[in-house]
């Protein structure tokens, strides 16, 4: 059971630090393995090669140090010191002063580079019996390495070469500077890749939204301009369905309008009676009907988006419902833009309205810009509402829940689908909640 936990949980904890873009992967894919082998041969160079090299300078100086304290305490006269001191720079390379009466330095200046100190210390420890110190870090070229003797202090300065294998920081810079060109080149190659797909998601949002890609051209990998191919072919596909529906749907609505226009003009000319008067109710209802089946179908019907001040387009609904009866009222700022297909929007506010209307006695349209962006458009009514589990129900085309609001006559279920409808081609959504009038808020969520 821990087992199975863990496989559960690790994945979950490895994926919250992983980038989410396609870029950000592609390169965690090209840079860490590049970055583990060079810190693998990084690794393997200081263990294998570099830290021996400097153990075994820093023994050889230790003895040649060690040396030199032997030979001093053997004979300390100036005469002697004088000799040992001359041999020791023309044969070793070493420079000996000898420090009456001192004692050694209590501070220590540590190296950035631990493993220097440590190695040298090591082979100093080996050496001698005497107390020492050293500095690796005062001058740059040489080392300073004191040794407390009989008398005072024996100070020691040694070419940095003869404690340290010095070229350790160029193999480091060199491994540097070829995962920066690495990477460089990787963020180059990956970039190309990863904008061809943008360019495509870009494409496929913005005809998704009802608008026009004309100037998409394939760009990219061989997969990439596939996809791209595969989604002109698409769009063309679809592009060619809207318009041969559009092209029925204009041919059913004049096929279906005639003979209702004709009846219409019988009963008009009819003598007055309630059989006549019930038979009018009748075509009006049919004719409201195909209305609303003919905007659910047609859709966005191929009207182009456009920045449009709402208020205008929401007032004119508003007064469209007060002719009808309606008790409407609006709030929206006169400036207040949104890029929206004009005739769609207002089918759809009017639906949102009259279903409103038809429900409560009160309505209460609104609309204000959002702090992350992008409008919102509210109608709010003060009719029974709906119970929030039924929310999504609808929004179900033909769903008109008749035992949770009354029936509205001459609705057929389609008002709040064609209003999410118009909302999703823009790349929004349309929602209900809880109205503070008491009944349903119906709300238009438009993108930025």
């Amino acid at each position: 059971m821990e087992r199975a936990l863990s496989r559960l949980f690790w994945p979950r904890v490895v994926k919250k630090f992983l980038p989410t873009s396609l870029f950000g992967r592609s390169l965690l894919i090209i840079v860490l393995p590049v970055a583990i082998m060079q810190i693998a041969v990084t690794w393997v160079f200081f263990d294998a090669h570099w830290q021996v090299v400097t153990s075994r300078l820093s023994d050889g100086l230790a003895g040649d140090i060690a040396w030199v304290v032997e030979s001093y305490q053997s004979d300390p006269s100036p005469a002697a010191f004088a000799k040992l001191a001359d041999r020791a720079e023309r044969s070793l390379g070493l420079s000996v002063a000898l420090q009456e009466d001192r004692s050694l330095p209590t501070t220590k200046r540590y190296s950035l580079f631990a493993p220097l100190d440590r190695s040298l210390k090591h082979a100093l420890t080996n050496r001698l019996d005497q107390p020492f110190w050293f500095d690796a870090v005062r001058y740059p070229a040489y080392v300073d390495i004191r040794v407390q003797v009989k008398g005072g202090v024996l100070r020691v300065i040694a070419p940095r070469d003869r404690a340290f294998a010095t070229e350790g920081h160029i193999f480091i810079l060199w491994m540097t500077v070829a995962t920066v060109l690495l990477t460089g080149v990787a963020i180059l190659f990956i970039r190309n890749q990863v904008r061809a797909i943008e360019r495509l998601a870009d494409a496929a949002d913005a005809f998704g939204r009802g608008g026009d890609v004309p100037q998409f051209k394939p760009h990219g990998a061989r997969e990439v301009r596939k996809a791209a191919h595969a989604f002109i072919a698409m769009k063309e596909r679809i592009q060619r369905h809207i318009d041969q529906r559009t092209a029925l749907l204009a041919s059913v609505s004049h096929d279906l309008r005639t003979p209702l226009t004709r009846l219409k003009l019988e009963a008009a000319l009819s003598k007055p009676s309630p059989r006549v008067e019930a038979i009018k109710r009748d075509l009006d209802e049919m004719e409201h009907m195909i209305d609303e089946y003919l905007a659910f179908a047609r859709g966005q019907g191929g009207e182009a988006v456009e920045n449009r001040v709402l208020r205008p387009l929401i007032e004119e609904v508003g007064q469209g419902a007060m002719r009808a009866g309606a008790n409407v009222s609006i709030e929206a700022d006169a400036d207040l833009e949104a890029r929206i297909r004009p005739n769609a929007f207002k089918r759809a506010l009017a639906n949102l309205v009259a279903n409103a209307a038809g429900h409560g006695e009160t309505v209460a349209v609104s609309a204000a810009a959002r702090p992350s962006g992008g409008v919102d458009i509210i109608v709010d009514d003060d009719g029974p509402g709906i119970p929030p589990e039924r929310y999504e129900d609808a929004f179900k085309p033909f769903n008109r829940l008749d035992e949770a609001r009354n029936q509205n006559e001459k609705g057929v279920g389609l008002g709040l689908a064609i209003a999410r409808d118009f909302a999703r081609g823009l790349g929004g959504d349309a929602t209900l909640d809880r109205s503070p009038l008491g009944g349903l808020r119906a709300t238009i969520r438009l993108p930025g």
